[in-house]
């Protein structure tokens, strides 16, 4: 087994990784790019390009007839490049697709009214390369659906659910959580947000819930109610981090609690100090993007609230194994409703997280991904390439 990647981490571009090692018998090649890092659009878009230089020109180098190439987004619109290389060496290639480019862009707004007349083109491209491959990973019913709507066929898709690894992240109680003393969390009820707070994110919705469970909470203490005090914690990083701390600032809330990305030994930790999650995903993300997050809360032990579609893959989720609440994009008073309910309900939310942990070791542990590729690995060894013949385009369609 071979990897191709970056030398940069995710999280801290400034750090250079060694060119090339093996771990565990698998050898790693990183490619040199750009180094902005992902604080900007632009730089961002200049590091996939030069990345996508690299990393072809290494594939072309290592990749022999037969293998099997998994092209990975992110970065996205890998499958463009890869595609010509494995054709031109005879490897089979496998698209592993975490998101949906350029559609994500245009959800996003980037580019503005003018974006389509760049997207559209690339969304041909993109489709051309999807439907050259043997197989598109997805990792949801409603990206596959995406996909069939874009003209790639149903033997062509495969639906392999992101994961979490049950035995690395496993329920902590309260009492044995050595974070929750350290952070001053002690008898509150935390209600966590953990990883990327990124642009297909939903947080008026959470600011404005916020902002409400304060007010009520303050109204409450005046009536002399004994209700516990209500902490909402962000872990993590990502785009709208300053625009969180804007709103914190502007609306003057008080019980807000930010930390840093925590190490991978200690996910257990960080993710069993909340007693239910936040999850969201903006409605015209949906069928791009899965929130993969929701598994680490799975593995956790905790219940999630989810703001979104409440057709979503992770609401339907929620509501058929109850382990978890939905409210729409602009529902503030309904998910601020559905904080202060459980904040006085330690036995429901208590329920739906051991739920959510049955839920992911039926369906979402890591050995049950795994069994699923190693199925999909076997069944390319058996049947012959099918994907469609690489033919270069023109942006036109024309074939050259």
């Amino acid at each position: 087994m071979t990897v191709i990647t970056s030398r940069q981490r995710y999280d801290a571009p400034e750090d250079t990784l060694v060119p090339q090692e093996t771990v565990n018998g698998v050898s790693i090649f990183r490619v040199r790019t750009s180094r902005f890092g992902r604080g900007n659009l632009v730089g961002r878009a200049i590091d996939y390009a030069t990345f996508y230089l690299s990393a072809a020109w290494c594939l072309w180098r290592l990749a022999r007839s037969g293998d099997v190439v998994i092209a990975k987004t992110d970065p996205p619109m890998l499958s463009v490049i890869a595609v010509p290389v494995c054709w031109l060496r005879g490897a089979r290639l496998v698209n592993w697709l975490q998101d949906v480019f350029p559609e994500v862009a245009t959800a996003a707004g980037v580019g503005g009214r003018g974006g389509n007349l760049v997207f559209s083109p690339l969304r041909r491209l993109r489709n051309r390369s999807l439907a050259a491959a043997e197989a598109n990973v997805v990792l949801g019913r409603r990206m596959a659906e995406h996909l069939r709507s874009q003209g790639v066929r149903e033997h062509q898709i495969r639906v392999i659910p992101n994961w979490q690894d049950g035995r690395l992240v496993r329920p902590v109680t309260h009492e044995a959580n050595p974070l929750r003393e350290a952070w001053g969390l002690n008898g509150k009820f935390v209600v966590g947000y953990s990883g990327n707070l990124g642009r297909a994110h939903e947080l008026d919705t959470i600011m404005d819930a916020l902002a409400l469970v304060q007010s009520w909470q303050c109204a409450g203490g005046e009536k002399g109610a004994a209700r516990p005090e209500i902490v909402c914690l962000f872990i993590g990083g990502g785009a709208l981090h300053a625009t969180l701390a804007e709103e914190v600032a502007r609306r003057q809330l008080e019980s807000i609690e930010v930390k840093p990305y925590q190490p991978r030994d200690q996910l257990s930790q960080s993710l069993s100090i909340a007693d239910v999650h936040l999850v969201t995903l903006r409605p015209e993300f949906e069928g791009l993007i899965v929130p993969s997050k929701f598994y680490g809360v799975a593995a956790a032990g905790r219940a999630t609230l989810f703001i979104g579609d409440p057709d979503g893959e992770i609401p339907r989720l929620l509501s058929q194994y109850a382990c978890g609440l939905s409210v729409e994009p602009g529902d503030g008073e309904g998910l601020a409703r559905a904080i202060l309910a459980l904040s006085h309900n330690p036995k429901r939310y208590q329920a739906m997280g051991r739920r959510a942990r049955t839920l992911l070791e039926e369906r979402f542990d890591r050995g049950i991904a795994l069994e699923a590729w190693v199925e999909l690995f076997d069944a390319l060894q058996t049947q012959p390439a099918h994907g469609d013949r690489w033919i270069p385009r023109t942006a036109s369609g024309a074939e050259m």
